[in-house]
């Protein structure tokens, strides 16, 4: 099997791929075979190629309060009354179900799609995904992935590690990451990861794939299911890291 990890910026030059391939078990049960930054469209288009499954850190799609919102605001017919000068009633219209769900979960608090920078992110993967033809936005080829909150689930450190200001914390949380799991073969990468987050963060995505792969991560209720398939759905892992072997 082999799993790719793109870790999304709104700027080909932040942004990563990992691909990884898994073997049967016995010496190294997994090879990090490529780790590209920067990565324009194509780049991401051609490394991704082949893969079994593929995770983008980035949102899949906005919330649906959002969309209707904007659309009757569009039209001019926003509703009156609304009372949008609470935060409370403003907050359907940020934050999607998936985002809602990892809060109530203690799984970390993912940025806003309709309110914050990484909107342009989302614009980026959105024409992404139909490049690469993929329309399922909940369990399809390519999955919603959040670094933040696998790594939180597996224990390890979540937060801290971003900027050029923290590489020491960056590379303290690589070797982590390879005590955790000896059994992944970071090859000469390592360093890059230790020196870059969109890599290291890319090479944890690849991780996530490999999990909704053999079934291994979250998905929604039933319930939740035609809105997750409009908005997206993050998948985190339920298991171990050793699960993924």
């Amino acid at each position: 099997m082999i799993t790719a990890g793109v870790d999304l910026s709104a700027s080909p030059a932040s942004t990563a791929v990992a691909v990884v391939e898994w073997r049967e078990r016995g010496g190294y049960s997994a090879v990090l075979r490529e780790l590209v930054t920067p990565a324009d469209d194509s780049t991401i288009r051609a490394l991704v190629d082949g893969a079994d499954r593929c995770g983008i850190d980035s949102p899949f799609g906005w919330p649906d309060a959002f969309v209707e919102f904007v659309s009757a605001h569009h039209r001019g017919d926003t509703p009156k009354d609304s009372r949008l000068d609470d935060i409370a009633a403003r907050r359907p219209l940020a934050y999607r179900r998936t985002d809602r769900y990892l809060v109530e979960h203690g799984l970390g608090r993912p940025l806003s799609v309709s309110a914050d920078q990484i909107a342009h992110v989302a614009f980026r993967c959105a024409g992404l995904l139909a490049d690469l033809g993929v329309s399922d936005r909940v369990d399809g080829w390519a999955v919603e992935a959040y670094p933040a909150g696998a790594l939180k689930h597996w224990e390890l450190t979540s937060r801290g590690y971003k900027r050029s200001t923290r590489r020491a914390v960056l590379a303290e949380l690589v070797d982590d990451l390879r005590v955790a799991i000896p059994w992944l073969d970071l090859g000469s990468h390592s360093a890059l990861m230790a020196v870059n987050d969109n890599a290291f963060d890319a090479v944890v995505t690849a991780l996530i794939a490999r999990a909704a792969s053999l079934g291994g991560t979250t998905l929604p209720l039933e319930a939740d299911l035609p809105i997750a398939h409009r908005e997206g759905w993050i998948h985190v892992p339920t298991g171990t890291l050793d699960d993924l072997r």
